[in-house]
């Protein structure tokens, strides 16, 4: 301390008698609190007086004063005018300065070819942030022509020297081939000196390397320590890559609050990962209340800053109205661009777009299209939607077994929906060998996974014994939580299940309950179970008008048994006002339809002309079909028919027959 105090009234003795050189030294005493107290008012006056008397270090100093507003106003006109005078003297930093200040329009108009002749001239001087700019110039074309081997040589030199900017560069060189061959251990051991030197880029990429394995042993404990160095030192992507590890416990312990933080601090500092993560945060409540128009506003600013995740999620908002109006236009537009730029799960929902016209006009084609890219981009869901595509031939010729290949993909990499879909095709030899013990693990995976459809079917397979030992309680079971989870045929079934006491207590008001779930939900079948329960007052009370309402729906939606039901209600005025006419119309639809029946009956309206004109012959063959497809009215009233020879010739051997059947 004494020698620097003795060092600074040398100094000042001599800037006093007007020495530059000196009074550049003073200021740098004044500027450091070397032998003295820190001011910055008296580095700039010492400053000032050693570059108007020509000393080019003080010139390159002054211009930073003037640059960020030390001991003086800012003001980057004069600023520029200092570091023009420093840089015409020859002094390697100023011309570095100069051309930091052309490359970015600081106090002068922007210049990127003036920017690239300064920084060249400081880099040949032997300036290693020069020399590290100089990279940056001919790496991207700054000023002068693309030049990958350039940039490596003159990051390389600047590296050499230390500077922790051109060890990070020299590092991505080496990790991407960038001007020299890829060699992922040097990367890793520039990235390790940036790092070291304090470069909060090199800190990130370093984590980077400790992560994935780049040129060293994966690491997360050394991963997190180098993300948190870069993240403290304001690096926006180490923020972002912190908030993932604390968000997922890698190498750290799982902390969804601390996570949410540093997505937030990334995501304020600019960065489109770290915005849509935050959004990510918000819209799902992650270390944060859950704020769908917040989520909304940082996934916005995420698609707008070309992140194809963001894109994504941002069509989702739009689609589904999540913390904004909804929009389907929109929704179209943002994952048109999320697909365009790669993102699997956005070709995926393009692909739903065309062929669902959602925002956009209908075109299976390209439906097919956006969905295969998205298969043979690995997205699960896309893999699945081009197995339907094939299956069904939405968009290209129907091929089973390309459809398989699809589902065993998506299944594979565990898409529930998928697995069902195999499940489906195993169980009825779509595209491949019928094998019902296959076809109950695919299910298995699938109802276990959560699909409500592969617990229905799994469910199936446990009640009627198929690739697995027949088991009416588990069947109920699988029934049970596909039915909770809003299967509209599981709540039907599962109505059965109670009306019958199967695998279950019997129960008709549980009955009638999950049947009025199924048909308030669109499922015929429960429309016509409901129906029945309120005609004949099972689990509920007696209401022969919401029982004709319901058969109505039922046999609407072109239910056999509801439109055979509907007959009946029209033929007995059961409901409604009684019209025979109408019941001869649906028990048609009911026998056209295959329903047993509705055949017989059908057959007897012709025979006695209710509804309709009488006709023996038809009424005669309506009762066969109805006979020979298992109703026992059907057989008796074919006894009839060949004993009185009604709409045929008498045939006791046939009669014989028919009644012993």
């Amino acid at each position: 301390m004494q020698y620097d105090e003795k060092k600074f009234q040398s100094y000042l003795k001599s800037a006093k008698e007007g020495n530059i050189t000196e009074q550049y030294n003073i200021g740098r005493c004044y500027q450091h609190g070397i032998g003295t107290t820190n001011n910055e008012e008296k580095v700039f006056q010492w400053y000032l007086k050693s570059a108007n008397g020509g000393n080019i270090y003080g010139q390159y100093n002054l211009g930073r004063c003037y640059q960020y507003g030390i001991g003086t106003t800012k003001n980057e006109e004069k600023a520029f005018q200092w570091y023009l005078k420093s840089a015409e003297g020859r002094n390697v930093t100023g011309q570095n300065s100069l051309g930091y200040c052309y490359r970015n329009g600081i106090g002068t108009t922007k210049d990127d070819e003036k920017a690239f002749q300064w920084y060249l001239k400081s880099a040949e001087g032997g300036n290693m942030d020069g020399q590290n700019n100089l990279g940056d110039c001919y790496e991207y074309g700054i000023g002068t022509t693309i030049d990958k081997y350039k940039a490596f040589q003159w990051y390389l030199k600047s590296a050499e020297r230390g500077n922790i900017y051109g060890q990070y560069n020299l590092g991505r060189c080496y990790q991407h081939g960038i001007g020299e061959t890829k060699d992922e251990e040097k990367a890793f051991q520039w990235y390790l000196k940036s790092a070291e030197g304090g470069n909060i880029y090199g800190q990130n990429n370093l984590g980077d390397c400790y992560e994935y394995g780049i040129g060293t042993t994966k690491d997360q404990e050394k991963a997190f320590q180098w993300y948190l160095k870069s993240a403290e030192g304001g690096n926006i992507s180490g923020q972002c890559n912190l908030g993932y590890f604390y968000g997922n416990g890698i190498g750290t312990t799982k902390d969804k609050e601390k996570a949410f933080q540093w997505y937030l601090k990334s995501a304020e500092g600019g960065d489109i990962f770290g915005q849509y993560n935050l959004g990510r945060c918000y819209q799902h409540g992650v270390g944060t209340t859950r704020d769908e128009e917040k989520a909304f506003h940082w996934y916005l600013k995420s698609a707008e800053g070309g992140d194809i995740f963001g894109q994504y999620n941002l069509g989702r908002c739009f689609q589904h109205g999540i913390g904004t109006t909804k929009d389907e236009e929109k929704a179209f537009q943002w994952y048109l661009k999320s697909a365009e730029g790669g993102n699997v799960a956005g070709q995926n929902n393009l692909g739903y777009c065309y062929r669902n016209g959602v925002g956009t006009t209908k075109d299976e084609e390209k439906a097919f299209q956006w969905c295969l890219k998205s298969a043979e981009g690995g997205d699960i869901n896309g893999q699945y939607n081009l197995g339907h595509s094939y299956q069904h031939g939405i968009g290209r010729t129907k091929d089973e077994e390309k459809a398989f290949q699809w589902y065993l993909k998506s299944a594979e990499g565990r898409n529930v929906t998928g697995q069902n879909s195999l499940g489906y095709c195993y169980r009825n030899s779509i595209g491949t060998t019928k094998d019902d013990e296959k076809a109950f693990q695919w299910y298995s995976k699938s109802a276990n996974g959560g699909d409500i459809n592969g617990q229905y079917n799994l469910g199936h397979c446990y009640h009627y014994g198929i690739g697995t030992t027949k088991d009416e309680k588990k069947a109920f079971q699988w029934y049970l939580k596909s039915a909770e989870g809003g299967n509209v045929v599981g709540q039907n079934k599962l109505g059965y299940f109670y009306g019958n006491g199967i695998g279950t207590t019997k129960d008709e008001v549980k009955e009638f309950r999950w049947f009025l779930k199924s048909a308030e939900g669109g499922d015929i079948n429960g429309q016509y179970n409901i129906g029945r329960c309120y005609q004949h007052g099972i689990g509920t009370t007696k209401d022969e008008e919401k029982a004709f309402q319901w058969y109505l729906k039922s046999a609407e939606g072109r239910n056999v048994t509801g439109q055979n039901s509907l007959g009946y209600c029209y033929r007995n005025g059961i409901g409604t006002t009684k019209d025979e006419v109408k019941a001869f119309q649906w028990y048609l639809k009911s026998a056209d339809g295959g329903d047993i029946n509705g055949q017989y009956n059908l057959g007897r309206c012709y025979q006695h002309g209710i509804g309709t004109t009488k006709d023996e012959e038809k009424a005669f063959q309506w009762c066969l079909k109805s006979a020979e497809s298992g109703s026992i009215e059907g057989k008796y009233s074919l006894e009839h028919f060949y004993h009185y020879e009604i709409g045929t010739m008498k045939d006791e051997k046939k009669h014989f027959n028919d009644t012993q059947n």
